[in-house]
């Protein structure tokens, strides 16, 4: 059995950083949006990649891919924004077990008016507190780390 490494000063500093500014980050992106426009940080996210797919839907296995949610998570998100009117379901044609995500027009009118409060909270509390270089160490650093366990998983 090999022997544990255990995290040096610099290692664990940086751990402890990302532990705690994600978990802010997320705390009050996701108070934000609700204050802001009754979603939380999930359902703008679907809402987001909805409006961004060919004809504004999805299949549930891509969106619950793409948003690095699992399936049940995804399923119980997208009813509470087809209980909204935001989203709805339709069939596959090609398979009874596919299921997509439907952006409605009033889910698209929620996300344009939801937009510019979470992107200008985004800067707040994140891209306007770094450095271009920090932007870029952070996007090449995560991008390994998210990379990496999507190909493990």
């Amino acid at each position: 059995m090999a022997e544990t490494r255990w995290l040096d000063d610099r290692e664990m500093r940086a751990w402890r950083a990302f532990l705690a500014a994600s978990a802010l980050v997320n705390r009050h992106l996701d108070q934000q949006l609700k204050d802001d426009s009754g979603l939380s940080h999930p359902q703008y996210e679907i809402l987001v990649r909805l409006a961004a797919a060919p004809d504004r839907e999805l299949r549930m296995t891509e969106l619950a891919n793409g948003l690095i949610n699992s399936k049940s998570g995804l399923t119980y998100q997208v009813t509470q924004l087809e209980k909204a009117g935001l989203v709805r379901r339709r069939s596959c044609p090609s398979d009874v077990r596919g299921v997509f995500a439907v952006l409605t027009d009033a889910g698209s009118a929620r996300l344009e008016e939801a937009a510019p409060g979470h992107v200008a909270a985004v800067r707040e509390v994140l891209i306007d507190l770094l450095t271009p270089e920090q932007l870029d160490a952070i996007a090449e650093g995560l991008g390994e780390v998210g990379g990496r366990l999507r190909t493990q998983g």
